[in-house]
């Protein structure tokens, strides 16, 4: 199948237009350049990906497929020995390259490195704002990214944040509910909405909670507030210890309250944390026996 998927950041280059397309244009604007041939298996895989990412840029650089068979004088003037080979010019030099079809977090970490990510300075900005004590002002900016870039996490992550401290908790889980990132960025939403959750309606500080557990060892609130603010101080292994033992005396109470909280933690540690496989293998014996 033809690879050649034209479009306005797309194009298909030649011997022909080389100097024009690549050369020239990486005056203005960057251009990646992706040698490819039809016969070349890792060229059918890597193609499409850098396409996708050309439309994902807008325009902010230029995608230049060159086929080397039709294309022999720029092959052989760019020393094209292995395909698919990527080079990215700026200022009609080359800057960078790799050959290979690569992962995609390897490609966008090479394209965020050929043209700055207009996000990561606008969060930039905001948080510089929220340091100066401007939370109005990073609010604003936060909500702008947003707006232009829904799917950027840490753009969610840095509002809800804000929205958290000045005891917006309710406005802090919807701007993380309408985040529409994904993949690993989708985790790190999770992970925010799990801390937002655990820090939220807790109950007294930790001096009487502990005052109410050594009064009432079956006050399970008391248990599962103590063990939501531990987490939310970092002290995991004592909250998960707590939640634990609320799920032994009464794994019903306030409809799984324990058990739920323990998840949020589990995904406020992640899944390669030794102290999360350790406890869901308590808690999955517990709930299971």
């Amino acid at each position: 199948m033809d690879q050649s998927t034209p479009s306005a950041w797309v194009k298909d280059v030649t011997d022909r237009d080389f100097q024009r397309e690549v050369i020239e244009k990486s005056r203005t604007v960057p251009v990646v350049v992706d040698l490819w041939a039809p016969w070349c298996g890792p060229c059918k895989q890597l193609g499409p990906l850098l396409e996708r990412l050309a439309a994902e840029g807008g325009g902010k650089w230029i995608l230049a497929k060159v086929n080397v068979d039709e294309s022999p004088q720029v092959a052989r003037a760019l020393g094209v020995q292995s395909i698919p080979l990527v080079l990215a010019f700026k200022d009609a030099d080359i800057i960078s390259e790799f050959v290979g079809a690569q992962p995609e977090n390897v490609v966008r970490q090479f394209i965020e490195r050929l043209v700055p990510d207009e996000a990561r300075r606008l969060v930039g900005e905001a948080l510089q704002l929220a340091q100066r004590g401007d939370a109005a002002g990073a609010e604003a900016k936060l909500r702008e990214v947003l707006t232009l870039f829904p799917e950027n996490a840490p753009a969610a992550v840095a509002l809800a944040k804000i929205l958290a401290a000045s005891g917006r908790d309710d406005d802090a889980m919807k701007v993380l509910d309408d985040s529409t990132a994904t993949g690993s960025a989708a985790a790190e939403i999770e992970q925010a909405k799990a801390a937002l959750r655990l820090r939220g309606g807790v109950n007294g500080d930790e001096t009487a909670l502990r005052a109410r557990i050594a009064a009432d060892p079956k006050d399970h609130q008391a248990r599962i507030d103590l063990g939501r603010l531990l987490s939310a101080s970092g002290q995991f292994e004592e909250a998960l210890a707590l939640l634990l033992e609320s799920v032994r005396l009464d794994r019903g109470f306030d409809e799984g309250a324990a058990r739920k909280a323990m998840l949020d933690v589990f995904a406020l540690l992640g899944r390669e944390n030794p102290l999360v496989d350790k406890y869901q293998r308590e808690l999955s014996r517990l709930l299971f026996s």
